[in-house]
């Protein structure tokens, strides 16, 4: 049963109301960004609330059922803090999420909260965004059992594997690029594919802070998985983890020495073994 105040309850019981919807969003930054359906801004709980005539919310599907339930916001990049950079670059990626009303007449009455929950999947175009809303009931429905594989299921350096990642990474300047996703640094030196499945962060240049996955790497090369959200450009730095493909004698044993937290099952028989002999 959702809380609701006495006042806010009777207000909805009149028919005709003075409601308005409120919708915030907290990045994992700490960034909160805020808009309003009202012709005007709105100040709730020490919030301001930006009106914009281009903030539209779609229908709320709501179920008892553990799949996610939908909604989907849409508006113009009207704010300054929504930005098609910001979006393809992952700063709303997980972003808290509430949806809610009030009484723009009398805010004392509170709110009634329509939806909570965090982002999944944000699209961004030329002018417009849309970002699928997971409702909170969402969590229940993810698998959460430990899987029987012959690969690890930690990932590197995370509080399962223990490796020390400082001892892995290297620093370096970009030379030139290609394509705005292939680095070339005649500085690296290291073993081909030492780095694949390894990440690289930019810690200069436009795209100072973010991150991506390294798809291959040899040689003075290192080819990212997907094409930076912003323009590479040479001179900016970075640093750069070597990679893991969570094979135990390849990765955990020899190239991390590190055997003893490998979290899969490497001796596993495979399912010929079950089959029973040729016949």
């Amino acid at each position: 049963m959702k809380a609701m105040s006495a006042a806010l309850k009777a207000h909805y019981a009149l028919g005709t109301t003075t409601l308005a919807t409120c919708w915030k969003a907290t990045l994992t930054d700490g960034t909160v960004v805020a808009a309003t359906s009202l012709d005007r801004d709105l100040v709730f709980d020490g919030v301001t609330y930006l009106a914009t005539a281009s903030y539209t919310p779609t229908n709320i599907e709501s179920t008892a059922e553990l799949n996610p339930d939908n909604l989907e916001v849409a508006g113009f990049l009207a704010s300054p803090a929504i930005t098609e950079a910001d979006v393809q670059s992952g700063r709303w990626d997980y972003a808290a999420i509430e949806l809610f009303e009030v009484n723009y007449t009398d805010l004392s009455m509170g709110k009634n909260v329509l939806r909570a929950g965090t982002l999944g999947e944000v699209r961004a175009g030329r002018a417009t965004f849309t970002a699928e809303l997971r409702g909170l009931m969402q969590a229940y429905s993810r698998t959460i059992v430990r899987l029987t594989t012959k690969d690890c299921t930690a990932d590197l350096g995370d509080a399962r594997c223990k490796v020390a990642l400082a001892a892995f990474t290297v620093s370096g300047v970009v030379e030139s690029v290609s394509g705005n996703r292939v680095i070339m640094d005649l500085a690296r030196t290291e073993a081909a594919n030492w780095f694949t499945a390894g990440k690289l962060t930019f810690t200069s240049g436009l795209n100072a802070g973010l991150s991506m996955e390294v798809k291959q790497s040899g040689t003075g090369q290192i080819a990212l998985h997907q094409v930076m959200p912003f323009t590479i450009a040479a001179g900016d730095t970075y640093t750069l983890y070597a990679g893991c493909t969570k094979r135990f004698a390849e990765d955990c044993q020899t190239k991390f020495a590190n055997g003893v937290n490998f979290r899969g099952f490497p001796h596993l028989p495979g399912s010929k073994v079950y089959a029973g002999p040729d016949r």
